[in-house]
């Protein structure tokens, strides 16, 4: 515990600190289909648990969260951090960081370290000193080899983060041109001091599933249903083949649009989009960039899929109503349904399909084109059920 003192001299500290969280790895080592980063504890994503626990520690100059490109516009939703696009590893990510730190000292972190011990922290940052790197350290307890031979486990030190750096030192050792494991390595290559603290077996780092069971501060994501609502509307045109629902339509016109035009598919995107508070398709999908010209609605459809995915999200259910004067659609609803359930793996009773006419009022009864409405519900992603 700290005296009085003690923290009136950690909340004058944290004045010339940043914070800078890094976040922006593949989890490729963890096996479940939201990004660790973006698993789910209580009503928050693990990236902002932790950001908004290392706030609890004190006041920073500045906090900076390192992302992925998908990322970070999604983050920024959330909070009102400061963002930054990561780089091909994390000293590459880092360094994109320290670009915007005109603080003296820098505490970095992992965000997969996301139980934090407020203690160890504060152990770090009083400990600061310039031209040097704070780093907690856990002792070895188990026999340790190197090859085939046995070392002394008293000489090693595993390394954990937050560590602390001397910000000036750390910019010069991450732009000489080599490749360091973590802060204090980059430090010792320039001579700096490496001041070592007592670390905490609390601060475990998530690197794979197995994990899980050790952290302890994290909470089962909570059960509340999110809702979206998507809407869109397309004139029809001449010599071009209908699809709805990805299935191909009997009629003499199709629907003037960028893509393929399927109405019914591009309200469901903005549905799921917006239960998961993501944008909207414009945002994705834009019509201005060729890729998008002519093309299969449900490829878009299953792109978003896997982006809510992960993000933590599961499809609970969708409902599609389809405002159309002509073609006729009763034929095509059962169609329609099977065929977006097997694209949303859901059971077909979970995709429900509804058609109606405008009864010949306003441009839907003129027969110059459909709307369609679409709803959607989504739930957290439930990584205590693996």
């Amino acid at each position: 515990m700290y005296n009085m003192v003690t923290l009136l001299k950690l909340g004058l500290i944290l004045q010339d600190i940043t914070l800078i969280l890094l976040g922006a790895g593949t989890a490729s080592r963890f096996k479940l289909p939201p990004k660790k980063q973006w698993l789910w504890s209580g009503d928050r994503p693990l990236w902002l648990k932790v950001a908004d626990d290392f706030q609890t520690v004190g006041k920073f100059q500045k906090t900076i969260i390192v992302s992925s490109k998908d990322d970070i516009t999604t983050m920024s939703n959330f909070a009102d951090y400061q963002f930054i696009e990561g780089g091909a590893n994390r000293q590459e990510s880092l360094k994109n960081a320290l670009k915007h730190v005109t603080t003296s000292f820098v505490l970095v972190s992992d965000i997969a370290r996301c139980c934090l011990d407020r203690d160890m922290i504060k152990r770090v940052i009083v400990a600061k000193k310039n031209n040097s790197c704070v780093v907690p350290t856990l002792k070895a307890v188990d026999t340790i080899y190197l090859n085939n031979s046995p070392i002394d486990r008293e000489k090693i030190k595993i390394i954990q983060t937050p560590q602390l750096s001397d910000t000036t030192t750390l910019k010069k050792a991450l732009d000489s041109g080599i490749e360091f494991t973590d802060d204090s390595s980059a430090i010792a290559s320039k001579g700096g001091e490496i001041i070592f603290v007592d670390g905490s077996l609390v601060a475990h780092k998530l690197t794979t599933i197995e994990d899980l069971s050790k952290l302890s501060c994290l909470e089962k994501p909570i059960e509340r249903p999110l809702i979206g609502f998507g809407v869109d509307i397309h004139p029809f045109q001449n010599d071009k083949k209908m699809y709805l629902c990805g299935v191909e339509i009997e009629s003499p016109f199709g629907f003037k649009a960028h893509s393929d035009g399927d109405v019914a598919i591009h309200a469901l995107i903005d549905a799921l989009l917006g239960a998961s508070g993501l944008g909207d398709i414009g945002e994705f999908y834009p019509d201005t960039l060729d890729i998008y010209k002519d093309m299969d609605s449900t490829t878009l459809l299953k792109d978003t899929l896997n982006r809510i995915n992960s993000f933590g999200y599961v499809l609970g259910n969708v409902d599609l109503s389809i405002i159309a004067q002509t073609p006729k659609l009763l034929k095509y609803k059962r169609e329609m349904r099977f065929n977006l359930a097997k694209i949303l793996n859901l059971r077909p009773n979970l995709v429900n399909i509804k058609a109606t006419t405008a009864e010949k009022l306003g441009w839907i009864g003129r027969r110059e084109g459909v709307a369609v409405e679409a709803v959607a519900t989504l739930y957290y992603y439930d990584w205590t059920k693996r």
